[in-house]
């Protein structure tokens, strides 16, 4: 009778946590984000890395439902260029493609000072944030492979806006500065030399990007640099 029991008990775990896992798809997690912007708009790019469920590029526009928060934060990004990331609460990424039957509409997260998983300080938590549009959406390939350039999307518009580097090698790393520009200048690409993790100096970087969009263009700094997590 105890040896029914116990076999009965473990059936029923084994159907509970097969019942539990089928219920979220294979990109359900932590999507960990860089966060990023200025008054003109608010922007996170997902830190990716070449293992499921993180093997995604995603940068969003978003924005903070309450809109004082949102003006607030929105001015602390512009007021200082330092690290903040998100944390947010789980969900499946791949509901942040432009063509998702299921699309993520709002989520909640946290806001940290610094990275959320490397001492950061969370400065505001259960935030709720409203996703405005998906402007890179892709999945990273695992194979190894090297890119002899690199190619940056200028993320924003007006006369403040990013740099954010296309992964496409591995391995590779995750690169987002912040540049000025001449509000009416293109939205096109920038792309520099590439030396296997070596990221160019702002100087080189300022001279393809004046070449690029007119000599009062500058590189104001880097926001985001890291190797670890895309070997």
């Amino acid at each position: 009778m105890k040896r029914l029991l116990s076999l009965f008990l473990l059936s029923f775990c084994f159907i509970f946590t097969a019942h539990a896992e089928s219920k979220h798809g294979p990109t359900w997690g932590v999507h960990g984000m860089l966060l990023f912007g200025n008054s003109e708009g608010m922007y996170v790019s997902h830190l990716p890395m070449f293992h499921a469920p993180h093997d995604y590029q995603v940068v969003l526009q978003i924005r903070c439902l309450d809109q004082k928060f949102d003006a607030a934060i929105k001015a602390r990004l512009e007021n200082k260029l330092v690290l903040w990331t998100m944390e947010p609460e789980q969900f499946e990424i791949a509901r942040l493609a432009t063509d998702s039957k299921m699309p993520l509409k709002q989520f909640k997260t946290n806001i940290v000072l610094g990275h959320f998983e490397q001492g950061g300080k969370t400065e505001y938590k259960d935030v709720p944030v409203v996703v405005e549009k998906t402007l890179i959406f892709r999945q990273l390939s695992p194979q190894m492979r090297e890119s002899k350039q690199a190619v940056y999307h200028q993320i924003g518009s007006g006369a403040q806006r990013f740099l954010l580097k296309e992964i496409d090698s591995r391995p590779d790393f995750d690169h987002v500065l912040a540049i000025s520009v001449p509000a009416n200048a293109a939205m096109s690409d920038v792309v520099v030399k590439k030396t296997g993790l070596l990221a160019v100096s702002d100087a080189e970087f300022l001279q393809v990007l004046q070449g690029k969009v007119g000599k009062r263009a500058a590189v104001k700094g880097t926001i985001y640099l890291d190797r670890a997590d895309l070997e």
